[in-house]
């Protein structure tokens, strides 16, 4: 009998380790997304919530020179402290010591190589929000470490997991058009991880991997950039400024029994495709789970590198790289 209970309490035990909330440690308080992060994750009265995590601790951060970062850190690291009961911590170390899981925050891609670092230092599982780095050199470095430390990472935004990118995925894409807004930030070496990363990672999600060539045109209003894959299909963005909606045109192919002429389908998105940061969430709380990153590094790495293209096409006058 006695076997029995402490068998029953072993299960019990392990059942609620089990469903027990993924404590999680936001570091960089200079962006909105830690706001909305920590509502759908710590309200489970919201109709958007998303179960499985909690927001227990964040390390401000922030960076005094850009300037939507230093007037927001100290809001945002409020709002969390005093709303939201979040414990602030003074180091990313210490953070780490008590937190299961981390979201790398700072709106500053330049920063996240060095915060990561003890982040994988400690072997925490780590979401890093756009953009992952400011270089495509960081972003390499930062797939390193994390595969030498055997931590797992991901980054990835949230217009992956939106309305266009998953409804108007299909199997026979032939080429896409996508756009969104481009606002540049001059710190950044790689002007379009700032904001454009958005209308890229989308053109990704709908593309795949691939490409093997990219040319840029810049023009104050915006930019065109266009991505050669080695199948023959062709991938282009346009990157709008100041800001612009989201949007996408597919091509695919065309049944050959069709009776219609041509030999090409057209898909146009929708004006009114959602987006919103619920369904990546749900992605990030899986992936701290599970330890499996729901979109591979080394298509994240692409995405930098198709940047880093676009970057070299820009300041050799639009040329092909």
């Amino acid at each position: 009998m006695r076997s029995f209970f402490i068998a029953l309490l072993a299960a019990l035990l392990c059942a609620t380790a089990v469903n027990a909330e993924i404590r999680l440690g936001i570091i960089g308080t200079d962006t909105s997304h830690v706001i909305a992060f920590t509502k759908l994750l710590n309200d489970p009265l919201s109709p958007d919530h998303v179960p499985g995590a909690t927001v227990v601790a964040a390390y401000k951060g922030g960076s005094p020179d850009i300037e939507s970062s230093a007037t927001r850190v100290n809001g945002y690291a409020d709002e969390l402290r005093t709303k939201w009961k979040v414990k602030f911590y003074s180091d990313i170390p210490t953070l780490c010591k008590n937190v299961d899981a981390v979201l790398l925050e700072s709106n500053d891609g330049r920063v996240h190589l060095e915060q990561v670092k003890p982040v994988f230092a400690a072997h925490k599982p780590v979401f890093i929000d756009k953009p992952l780095a400011s270089t495509l050199a960081d972003a390499r470095e930062i797939a390193r470490l994390g595969k030498e430390s055997g931590t797992p990472w991901f980054s990835v935004s949230s217009l992956r997991y939106g309305d266009i990118a998953t409804q108007m995925k299909f199997p026979d894409t032939q080429g896409v058009i996508t756009w969104g807004p481009g606002p540049l930030e001059p710190h950044h070496q790689l002007d379009l991880s700032w904001y454009a990363i958005h209308p890229i990672e989308m053109l990704y999600a709908l593309m795949g991997k691939g490409c093997v060539e990219v040319t840029r045109i810049y023009t104050e209003d915006a930019d065109l950039i266009t991505g050669k894959w080695n199948d023959g299909r062709t991938g282009t963005v346009r990157a709008l400024r100041p800001y612009g909606a989201y949007g996408a045109v597919v091509f695919r192919a065309k049944p050959k029994d069709a009776k219609s002429a041509g030999s090409t389908i057209v898909v146009q998105s929708n004006p009114k495709m959602l987006e919103g940061y619920r369904p990546m969430l749900v992605e990030v709380v899986k992936f701290f789970e599970t330890k499996e990153p729901p979109v591979p590094n080394d298509e994240t790495l692409e995405i930098f590198a198709f940047m880093d293209a676009a970057q070299r096409s820009k300041e050799a006058g639009g040329t092909p790289q």
